[in-house]
């Protein structure tokens, strides 16, 4: 199988997202000092664009790229960012993509500031230019994004988690803001309601494969030298361990759950899990349902003229699902 890149994803939007990162520079700008060297420290470490990348496909297949695209593409980066800066100050995390992240290095006060202002940032653009429908689909993206990761509290805590819990938790936490980003930018490009629609269900079917493949990295299912185990020993249940779950013995379950929720800290417990699992297919059964939301995903594609952009779309599915890391 050929490996894809995103460079070569990007191809057919390349000259946009240089101009979008230039543009991304001067919405990010502050006047005040110390903000300004956060906001410089964040641009240069932003990740692989995988959102404005989405953004400017989407509206290259729906329509045509506008300025309203770049603004909307900003918005879904600046909120996305502030829920970041958020999510490590409420884990108490001191690193972000192998780099310090903003709490640890300047303190929680200051980064749920940041993260306000990030927040603030992308209200403002909206406003200025009347984006109030790409506000409207990324403001209730973010309400969602709540939702869920509270959801996933909660029910962590119980362990009760089934497979139609886990799959409103992930559409939530991960797929909703993708749906968001392809809606987002059918919108920007002066597509109707009916095409913006279907852009935003191919967003949802990527992020749902998109987070089944995040969890069968917990398993040890690739080469990627990342840690195994860390979904149980943080206690999250999810499609792999859930099928296996429902498979088991009284005795087993109530064995496995008992090992959740009071040895997770233990390797050893860990490992005898994550072997349980793969005794009880649960691998194989994610990887075929993460296969069937490639194919649903691919089936509204298919609704689409063929072109450089249906093309970068459908790499994007397979970057997303063969992905090493």
């Amino acid at each position: 199988m050929t490996k894809i890149s995103l460079h070569e994803i990007q191809a057919p939007i390349a000259n946009e997202i240089a101009v979008f990162e230039s543009k991304f520079k001067e919405f990010m700008k502050s006047n005040v000092p110390l903000l300004d060297t956060i906001m410089n420290f964040i641009v240069k470490r932003k990740g692989k664009q995988m959102r404005p990348i989405l953004v400017f496909l989407s509206a290259g297949l729906s329509g045509k790229i506008t300025e309203a695209t770049y603004r909307g593409a900003a918005l879904i980066e600046l909120l996305h960012t502030a829920t970041l800066v958020h999510d490590d100050v409420v884990d108490n995390s001191y690193y972000r993509r192998g780099f310090f992240s903003i709490n640890a290095l300047w303190k929680n006060k200051i980064a749920v500031l940041v993260g306000d202002y990030l927040l603030s940032r992308g209200l403002l653009l909206s406003i200025e230019h009347r984006d109030f429908e790409l506000l409207k689909i990324v403001s209730n993206a973010v309400r969602e994004m709540s939702e869920g990761e509270l959801l996933q509290m909660e029910k962590s805590r119980l362990l009760d988690i089934t497979e139609d819990i886990y799959y409103t938790i992930i559409r939530q936490k991960t797929a909703v803001l993708l749906r968001a980003c392809c809606a987002v930018g059918a919108h920007s490009a002066g597509a109707d309601e009916n095409i913006t629609l279907r852009m935003a269900q191919f967003g949802e079917k990527l992020g749902v494969a998109f987070q089944i493949k995040d969890d069968l990295f917990d398993y040890g299912t690739a080469e990627i030298g990342k840690p195994v185990g860390i979904d149980i020993k943080e206690k999250k249940i999810t499609l792999p361990l859930i099928y296996a779950l429902q498979r088991a013995s009284w005795a087993e379950r109530k064995q496995i759950i008992f090992m959740i929720k009071n040895q997770s800290e233990n390797p050893k417990k860990v490992a005898e899990i994550i072997d349980f699992v793969k005794r009880s297919g649960g691998i194989e059964y994610a990887q075929q349902a993460m296969e069937n939301y490639r194919k649903q995903a691919l089936e509204i594609l298919c609704q689409f003229p063929r072109n450089d952009f249906k093309n970068a779309l459908e790499k994007f599915l397979s970057f997303v699902i063969d992905r090493k890391f």
